[in-house]
């Protein structure tokens, strides 16, 4: 029994995943996840109360697929150079698979950060290690002084702003075109590590 309610929550958090990449999170009904997961209304409630309550979980499940890795990345012995590529290529690929989180990670820190801070908090996230090993590097005299908060945000927010402004850059920026932006996303995996790394290299 245990298994069966297992698989249907798993069902049903792909579903909701599917139709919240379509319509986002305020267009999504929870009838039309219903219909995609082939349950009834009244079993999707039985398992998520709330659109709310669905999107909680697929975000978590986001984060917990991509947390544990970034940690056992940032405790290893791999150079400095190689994180920033390995965690910029992580993260991108994370909004790049559930391209809504942005915009629900935006909304809920207006609305209420305390839940986003729970929620990462709970997955175990912790950048204080990556944090360390730029302010050894930086006392190593092998990359350029850089105060090390300034340096992950700049990484973070080079990451995720395009995922926030995608309805412009599509619209304006690439003519419309779904294609070209998806091509574009999987260029800053590269373009943006390499702009970072270059900014604190030394010659």
């Amino acid at each position: 029994m245990e298994n069966i309610e297992i698989s249907t929550e798993k069902i049903i958090l792909e579903a909701a995943r599917k139709i919240f990449i379509r319509k986002g999170m305020e267009g999504a009904r929870m009838q039309e996840i219903a219909d995609e997961a082939g349950i009834n209304k009244a079993l999707l409630h039985y398992y998520f109360r709330s659109k709310e309550k669905l999107f909680e979980a697929i975000f978590q499940d986001a984060i917990l697929k991509i947390v544990p890795g970034i940690m056992e990345m940032f405790r290893s012995d791999l150079p400095l150079f190689e994180k920033i590529e390995i965690f910029t290529g992580k993260y991108i690929d994370t909004f790049a698979e559930n391209p809504f989180l942005p915009g629900f990670i935006l909304n809920e820190l207006t609305r209420d950060p305390q839940k986003i801070i729970n929620l990462v908090s709970r997955a175990g996230l912790d950048p204080q290690i990556f944090i360390s090993q730029i302010n050894l590097e930086v006392e190593l005299g092998n990359i350029h002084p850089v105060e090390p908060y300034h340096l992950v945000v700049n990484i973070l927010a080079m990451c995720i702003f395009p995922f926030m402004a995608s309805p412009i850059l599509i619209n304006i920026l690439f003519d419309r075109s779904q294609e070209t932006f998806s091509q574009f996303i999987q260029q800053r995996k590269t373009e943006v590590p390499q702009f970072i790394i270059n900014s604190i290299r030394k010659k």
